[in-house]
C-alpha cells in the first residue's frame, strides 16, 4: 500500500513536531556548544543542517530554484533557532500544494551531494532520515547532559 502525499506530509510534520519539542529540552548554551567528544557539532549545527536541507530540497522541487546555502549561520539563540524551524516549515507548507503527486517520481542528478540521479521522493525520504538521524543524536546528548528526552512516540 502506497502512502500519499498527505500521509507522508503528515508523518513529516509529526517528526518535526519531536524535533522542535527536542530542541526545548535543551537549555540555551548546551544547544549551542555541547558535545559529547571531539569532532561532533552542537546539536543547533545539526537542526541548522535539518533546516538547509528542508529549505534547499523544497525550493528546487517546488520552484525549481536549486540553491544549497546557509542563511542561518548567525543563529546564536534558542528562540531564534526555533523561530527559524517555524519559518522553515512554514514555507515547506506554502510550496507544498504545488508538487504535484506525479512530480515525486520526477528524477533529476543531484545538485548538492553530487549522489547521480534521484527522484523527488528520494530526496523528500533522505531530508526525514537526516533529520531522525540527528534528533536521535539529540537524544543522546540531552541524556548525557541527564536530561530526559521528549516521548518518542509523541508526534
Amino acid at each position: 500500500m502506497a502512502m500519499t502525499k498527505e500521509e507522508f506530509m503528515e508523518r513529516w510534520e509529526g517528526n518535526r513536531r519531536l524535533t522542535i519539542r527536542t530542541v526545548e529540552a535543551f537549555a540555551e548554551e548546551p544547544l549551542f556548544n555541547y558535545t559529547p567528544t571531539e569532532g561532533l557539532r552542537p546539536f543547533s549545527a545539526m537542526m541548522i543542517e535539518i533546516l538547509i536541507i528542508e529549505k534547499a530540497y523544497m525550493q528546487g522541487i517546488a520552484l525549481d530554484h536549486w540553491e544549497f546555502t546557509n542563511p542561518y549561520e548567525n543563529i546564536n539563540t534558542k528562540e531564534e533557532l526555533l523561530k527559524a524551524c517555524e519559518e522553515v516549515r512554514e514555507e515547506t507548507r506554502t510550496l507544498w500544494p504545488s508538487i504535484s503527486p506525479e512530480h515525486f517520481s520526477t528524477v533529476k542528478d543531484d545538485p548538492f551531494f553530487g549522489s547521480g540521479e534521484q527522484r523527488h521522493i528520494d530526496r523528500f525520504l533522505y531530508a526525514l532520515e537526516n533529520e531522525n538521524h540527528h534528533r536521535g543524536q539529540g537524544f543522546i546528548y540531552l541524556r548525557m547532559l541527564g536530561i530526559e528526552p521528549p516521548a518518542f512516540y509523541l508526534r
